[in-house]
């Protein structure tokens, strides 16, 4: 099961939803800070675990636009995925491949003052979604403990990002002093 399946099968075990409910809570939780769900997927992905029999649907008659929206409830078979694909989650930890270590890895294509503005762009744009995560965080408050320990991960993981960032930077930023001396 991809991380983007197990993420909306656990959405839809919560309470039966139809597909924008789950694009609400994706954004509301900031769940697209630690999984990759595009707008554009979910109703793929839900007719995906619909054919894997892991979710099923009925058309409900809604009031306003449209006559009628499909919602999606777990199945029993889907439940016993879910919870199978929740503790391998819990109990094996799974290499990530974050795109900035390829950069680093070909700093030397690139001159010195290219690589320090690059970063110091890229130490900027981790501020920025600090402030962010942080703020949708505060004003959801008080969230469910699950929801909170997400918000604290991907707090924690940007400002170690950030940490991380800005002491390449003054490594950098030495080294060209002690060049210049």
């Amino acid at each position: 099961m991809t991380n983007a399946e197990l993420a909306i099968l656990g959405l839809v075990a919560e309470t039966p939803r139809h597909g924008y409910e789950i694009e609400q809570t994706i954004e509301e939780r900031g769940m697209r800070e630690w999984t990759e769900i595009g707008f554009s997927s979910i109703y793929y992905l839900l007719k995906k675990l619909e054919k894997k029999k892991l979710v099923e649907s009925q058309l409900v008659p809604t009031q306003g636009r449209g006559s009628e929206r499909r919602v999606y409830q777990i199945s029993a078979e889907g439940r016993g995925a879910l919870k199978k694909a929740t503790l391998k989650a819990l109990s094996q930890p799974k290499q990530n491949y974050p795109s900035i270590l390829l950069g680093i890895a070909n700093l030397p294509l690139i001159s010195q003052e290219q690589s320090l503005g690059a970063l110091r762009s890229y130490r900027e744009g981790l501020a920025g979604r600090l402030e962010q995560v942080a703020a949708r965080a505060e004003s959801q408050r008080p969230l469910p403990d699950h929801v909170e320990i997400l918000f604290d991960y991907s707090l924690i993981l940007l400002e170690a990002e950030k940490n991380w960032v800005e002491k390449v930077i003054q490594k950098m930023e030495d080294e060209q002093a002690d060049k210049n001396i």
